[in-house]
């Protein structure tokens, strides 16, 4: 047990709502600015001068960003009051991303990527923290999904808007404007989100604890493999489409919005099944997982089903509120830490469904196999939650 200090009782917002408004509307920034440039990469790539696939060097940097970011500035922030924290990281963000619109070459571009993802699972693991702790215990995840519906918000409204104002006034306008919204969160967590001492037990030494603590490194399994099917499948969602079921690429744009509905209402639904009861919401979301994304292998030959199990396959985000509820069961005095890594896991399960999928289509598979390669490792999520529980009981 933690000792207790200032730092671990909760402040209360004078403005709640908005403090849950401000910390989301860095999630919006942050969710924008990963996937909108899926949607510029010819833009991107003309103006750089460079193959469109290049840019995947870009996207993949950004993610790099992410994974390195998380562990350092939980290390290094230990004992930086979780506002101010918050502030630096939108600012660190902000920075990031109207450097990147300012960018006068490709791998400048690709350099500043990095620079911009280094804040992204840092941000949201602390903004997590703050927002359960502002609530009753049973009401966490809720608390935490609030904070995440800024990303599935982005999903939905932001990357295809940033994408719509890429490609009609230059990309660098898509970045510039997230700079500015970052910009903006930082103001409104400065006013709106309560001041908390900093923990003055808090030492990096301890925050990396969390890479010692088995439950920890389960968790983060179950995320980063678990997670992976619906980047699978979204990632290859409109060759599959276009290629397969014979759709029109210019419905590209409801493509998305369909999985941005599907990825809220899974937010949504997925945080009150965790405060029900996490320990089976874990396992009962990735079978969920399985089953939409075995199913879309076989509905992909046919345009109007496949939509529909685009959404279906954007609610696997259900799992998100219910692994960082979990991590802030397990994590100890490690809070930061792990509650931050479970972005970087989450960018690793981007990472390995997109390869995998791409692996298995370079084999000669149809498109829709990423509908199986999804499933394959909702089962091994499962696999990792079910060896996390015969861990926990013996321990």
């Amino acid at each position: 047990m933690s000792s207790s200090t200032d730092a671990d009782t909760p402040a209360v917002a004078s403005h709640p709502r908005l403090a849950e408004l401000a910390l989301a509307l860095g999630g919006f920034a942050i969710g924008t600015t990963e996937f909108v440039i899926m949607g510029l990469m010819n833009p991107i790539a003309d103006n750089l001068a460079v193959d469109p696939q290049r840019v995947g060097y870009a996207i993949s940097s950004y993610a790099l960003g992410v994974v390195v970011g998380a562990p350092l500035i939980s290390c290094l922030a230990a004992r930086v009051p979780k506002r101010t924290l918050l502030i630096g990281l939108m600012l660190l963000f902000a920075l990031g991303n109207v450097a990147s619109a300012l960018a006068p070459g490709f791998w400048s571009f690709v350099g500043l990527r990095f620079i911009a993802g280094l804040p992204h699972g840092a941000y949201f693991g602390v903004a997590a923290l703050v927002a359960a702790a502002a609530v009753p215990w049973n009401q966490r995840a809720r608390a935490v999904a609030r904070v995440m519906l800024g990303l599935t918000v982005a999903i939905l409204l932001g990357a295809p808007l940033g994408t719509w104002a890429g490609n009609q006034f230059g990309w660098p306008v898509a970045f510039a404007s997230v700079g500015v919204i970052a910009a903006t969160t930082a103001l409104m967590v400065w006013l709106f989100v309560p001041f908390v001492p900093a923990d003055r037990d808090a030492s990096p030494l301890r925050e990396l604890g969390a890479l010692a603590n088995q439950q920890v490194l389960f968790t983060l399994g179950i995320a980063s493999v678990g997670f992976g099917g619906m980047f699978a499948v979204f990632s290859y969602v409109m060759p599959t489409l276009t290629e397969q079921a014979g759709m029109a690429e210019a419905l590209g744009p409801l493509v998305l919005a369909i999985f941005g509905v599907g990825t809220l209402l899974g937010t949504l639904v997925g945080a009150r099944v965790a405060d029900w009861n996490l320990i089976r919401a874990i396992p009962l979301i990735l079978t969920w997982c399985l089953v939409v994304q075995t199913l879309f292998f076989f509905v992909a030959d046919w345009v109007t089903p496949a939509l529909l199990f685009v959404g279906l396959v954007g609610t696997s985000i259900a799992l998100g509120p219910a692994i960082q509820t979990r991590l802030m069961d397990v994590a100890g005095d490690a809070q930061t830490m792990a509650a931050s890594l479970n972005h970087a896991a989450f960018n690793l399960a981007n990472a390995l469904g997109a390869w995998l999928a791409g692996w298995v289509i370079d084999q000669g598979a149809v498109w829709s196999s990423t509908g199986l390669v999804g499933a394959a490792l909702a089962i091994g999520g499962i696999l990792i939650f079910l060896a996390s529980r015969r861990a926990e009981k013996r321990a």
